[in-house]
Formats: structure tokens, C-alpha cells, sequence
């Protein structure tokens, strides 16, 4: 897919299609002010971009592929929500807030951090405000807050192009992520119907397909069922009851082992521990002797 220019606002096509560890972003051309979301597609379009002019980056939120080329904006000021940017300040919060905790999986990811996305702590940052509207001049934004994903997670939409830029409720077929420490499945669930319900007639989504331009339709209910999938799976599954280890090797969220097993087995882990803690909650499951019941 190329490039693709809607007014001032430009779709910057990620490398890899899009998927981890890139994404997509946009680039918008005020007269006021021009400004990346989510420098993170490649470094050679950024690059040009920034030659083009850069006043002000902006993030949907914190994780990795979407900071991975923040340090070539290292002079201009960044922009998000405040609830997502304490990782952003010491590599050692961004690793609490996924939740690593074993020494080994600490120190592969504070590797990974630097060498390949290029972690820099950042000391300050102007704070977007909830549905705060922003003038760059010939070009509006609506800044939504749909937390879930993360706590500070940020969506933008812009009345004059009709554009929605989704961030990371990707609308994949792998379905929505709630892993980190501050996830939220309920908040996630609201602000995919949130997102939903807002009328544009262009959809930008940070990964994979990235570019709608037809109404998505069927894929919002169809992102949004796989929660209910991955909790049925697990229902299912504990009959009879099973620890936490037995359930995570049964990879019942990606169906099968796969590598690097650092990345994929924890992802694994997270994902089902907040099933289990929703379900907990919901009086639906029992846990006694180290094992999940249904109840």
C-alpha cells in the first residue's frame, strides 16, 4: 500500500505492512503547527519528514512500536496523555508496567528497548486533555480518550476530513490487547463501541490493514466478540480445574507455541491472567488450591 494524502493529513504506510514492531502514522500539515502521531512506520519516511517540518510529535500511547523512531524528534516537543506517559521516563517503570518481573525477562527487554527501538527517557511532555479540541490551522482535531488497551490510550478524529485515526484498536483478527499491568478488559470493551459510534467515513488503524475507507462494519463485532472467544475457550477449558501453568500451555490465546518464546509465552500469560481476574471478579470462576474452577 502507498502513501495516501486526505487534505492535510497524510496516511504514512508502515514497514512490514504495518505489524509489530512498526505501525502506521499520520503526518498533519497545518498552517499553524505540523505534527507526527506515532513516529514509529520507518525511518527513512520520518526522516524526510521531519526535513519536510515537524513542530510537534504526538503518541496514542506508550508501548514500544509506536516510540521506535521518537529520538529523531529529539527537539520537538512530545504531546499525549499524561496517564500513559510515566513508562516514557525510566526504563524501569515501562518494564513494570508490562509487568516483567523475573531478572531474565527484565534484562532481554531493557536489551530490546535500547538497541532496537531506541529508548531514551523523556523528562517532559505537554499533556493532551480529554476530548480537548486542538486548531492547527485549517485542520481541527478531537482528541477521544479510550482508555483499555492502556490507561492514557488516545484516539484522534478530525471533523473536516471525516478521518478517524483508531490507533491501536487495530480491528486485526487477532483481537484487542489488555495485557499490560494497567489493561482493562471492561475499558476496553466501551471504548471499542465508543470508537465505533463516532461518524467519520475514513478509518486509520495503527497496524496491518491500517486504511478504511469503507465503513469496517462486521470487523467491529467481530474485534470485539474475540474477547468473548478467548473467555469461552477458557471456560471451557476449566473443566476439570487447572493451574495457571497448565492453562497458559495450552496457548488457548495464540493457539500454538510460537518464538521467541520471551515474548510469546508472557504475552500468553498476561492475556490470561486478566481473563482469570475478570472472570474472578464476575463470580463466574473459583479459585481454590491453586486451580481455577467454574463455578
Amino acid at each position: 500500500m502507498q502513501d495516501r494524502q486526505f487534505g492535510r493529513i497524510c496516511f504514512v504506510y508502515g514497514e512490514n505492512g504495518g505489524k509489530y514492531p512498526f505501525n502506521h502514522s499520520l503526518y498533519l500539515k497545518g498552517d499553524k503547527a505540523s505534527v507526527i502521531i506515532d513516529p514509529a512506520c520507518s525511518q527513512e519516511k520520518l526522516a524526510r519528514l521531519k526535513d519536510e517540518g515537524v513542530d510537534w510529535v504526538w503518541l496514542s500511547h506508550w508501548h514500544e512500536d509506536h516510540i521506535r523512531y521518537l529520538n529523531l524528534f529529539e527537539n520537538c516537543p512530545l504531546w499525549m496523555s499524561g496517564r500513559d506517559f510515566p513508562p516514557l521516563t525510566d526504563i524501569r517503570i515501562f518494564l513494570d508496567w508490562y509487568g516483567l518481573e523475573s531478572p531474565d525477562q527484565r534484562g532481554y527487554w531493557e536489551k530490546i528497548m535500547i538497541e532496537e527501538f531506541n529508548y531514551q527517557p523523556i523528562s517532559q511532555a505537554r499533556f493532551l486533555a480529554d476530548n480537548e479540541t486542538i486548531d492547527l490551522g485549517g485542520l481541527s482535531v478531537q482528541i477521544i480518550a479510550t482508555p483499555g488497551h492502556t490507561p492514557g490510550h488516545l484516539s484522534f478524529f478530525f471533523p473536516e476530513e471525516e478521518l478517524l485515526f483508531l490507533g491501536d484498536y487495530d480491528l486485526t483478527s487477532f483481537g484487542p490487547w489488555y495485557g499490560d499491568v494497567a489493561s482493562s478488559i471492561e475499558e476496553t470493551i466501551a471504548s471499542i463501541r465508543k470508537l465505533k459510534a463516532i461518524p467519520a467515513r475514513r478509518w486509520v488503524a495503527a497496524h496491518n490493514s491500517g486504511l478504511y475507507e469503507e465503513n469496517p462494519g462486521s470487523l467491529w463485532d467481530a474485534y470485539e466478540n474475540i474477547v468473548y472467544e478467548r473467555e469461552n475457550k477458557l471456560l471451557s477449558f476449566l473443566e476439570p480445574p487447572k493451574t495457571l501453568g497448565e492453562i497458559c500451555s495450552a496457548w488457548l490465546i495464540y493457539g500454538k507455541p510460537r518464538e521467541p518464546k520471551e515474548f510469546f509465552e508472557f504475552n500468553e500469560k498476561v492475556l490470561i491472567g486478566k481473563h482469570l481476574d475478570y472472570l474472578l471478579r464476575q463470580g463466574r470462576i473459583m479459585k481454590q488450591d491453586n486451580r481455577y474452577a467454574r463455578v
